[in-house]
């Protein structure tokens, strides 16, 4: 909305044909997604309190989670209403990235907030069945994917895109599709399985973000994508708004999620995040660089997997405990020392999935 405005008032002064430029656009929806976050977030985090909108934790974890009962939680709606407040205040509400982004980010939350409020106000443990989340997940996600295939006006935006070849572009076809759809559900069920310590998912994903934003900015820009041999899909630096406005609410929320948390952001916030990030990532054909830059995701995962097919196998479980944060504090680990190290390790990541930039 203020990007439609300034361009209508730089007729009458040309300073405010610096709102123009993506990089000033992005910059402000940063700082007005992190004021908003820091403003909102204690009379939030009251009225959570006033209700009783409490975690609950398992008795079957770490016994250092039992002091966390009652802690509010369902936080990330915060950082929706911040996300979407800035992104639209600053981004070119022409730009269909944009809003295929946005609908994926509170279509997941949407998805989250359902189970949340089963868990935490109906006090329904199982919160919502399986076969539910999965199935709207994948009705939001398939969504996505179909409407990026056929707004597809070149072949770099619906090809497999390998880092480390400059010329290498697998053509997918409908194929593209399904890609999409297990990059966005798969990161918005890696996120929120990352989602079990105080503050171990918000940096990471603020971290990502950003460096997806960096890649946007790259890809959305003629001369550098060809400059550095990524493909150019017209249009897509626009999610530079997006990832920065993601940036500023989480660092926000990070200010009462940190540890010891004053709030949790619940399935409402992580499963949005996750879906948020796998869907920037397919636009800007990046699938293969989130992979590595979200590397504490998938291993969150793979540990959960891993858990539960060794179990059913051979009757015998792999680490202590799964996700894999449990595992480290099981063995006697602090929870700050598992949550910076593994901070550490996406910093490092995020560091080598940028490099691919230049190693190609």
């Amino acid at each position: 909305m203020i990007y439609w405005l300034t361009e209508w008032l730089r007729q009458f002064h040309s300073a405010f044909g610096a709102f123009q430029f993506i990089s000033m656009r992005a910059i402000m929806a940063a700082l007005t997604a992190l004021v908003l976050s820091m403003w909102l977030g204690a009379p939030f985090i009251r009225w959570l309190k006033t209700y009783q909108i409490g975690q609950s934790v398992r008795d079957d974890g770490p016994k250092s989670h039992l002091s966390k009962a009652g802690t509010p939680t369902m936080g990330g709606a915060l950082i929706l209403v911040c996300i979407l407040l800035a992104s639209l205040m600053w981004g070119d509400l022409t730009n269909v990235y944009l809003w295929v982004t946005l609908l994926v980010t509170l279509g997941f939350g949407l998805v989250g907030w359902v189970d949340d409020y089963r868990k935490v106000i109906e006090k329904n443990s199982k919160g919502l069945p399986a076969r539910w989340k999965y199935f709207w997940q994948t009705v939001v996600g398939l969504a996505a994917a179909i409407i990026l295939y056929f707004y597809a006006s070149v072949p770099e935006a619906t090809g497999l895109i390998v880092p480390f070849f400059k010329d290498v572009l697998i053509p997918l076809g409908p194929a593209f599709i399904l890609l999409a759809y297990f990059v966005i559900v798969g990161s918005s069920n890696a996120v929120n399985l990352t989602d079990g310590l105080d503050g171990l998912a918000i940096l990471p994903s603020v971290l990502v973000g950003g460096a997806l934003g960096i890649l946007a900015y790259i890809s959305g820009h003629v001369n550098f994508a060809n400059y550095l041999f990524v493909p150019h899909i017209a249009g897509s630096g626009e999610l530079v708004i997006f990832c920065a406005a993601l940036v500023g609410a989480g660092l926000g929320f990070l200010w009462f999620n940190t540890y010891p948390a004053q709030v949790f952001m619940g399935d409402v916030g992580a499963l949005a995040l996750g879906g948020a990030l796998g869907v920037v990532a397919v636009i800007i054909r990046q699938e293969i660089v989130f992979f590595i830059m979200a590397g504490i995701f998938v291993v969150e995962t793979l540990s959960v997997m891993i858990q539960v097919a060794s179990f059913k196998l051979r009757g015998k479980r792999v680490f202590r405990m799964a996700p894999l944060h449990h595992h480290y504090e099981l063995k006697g680990w602090a929870e700050p020392k598992v949550i910076v190290r593994f901070w550490i390790i996406t910093v490092i990541l995020v560091l080598i999935g940028l490099a691919t930039l230049k190693l190609r």
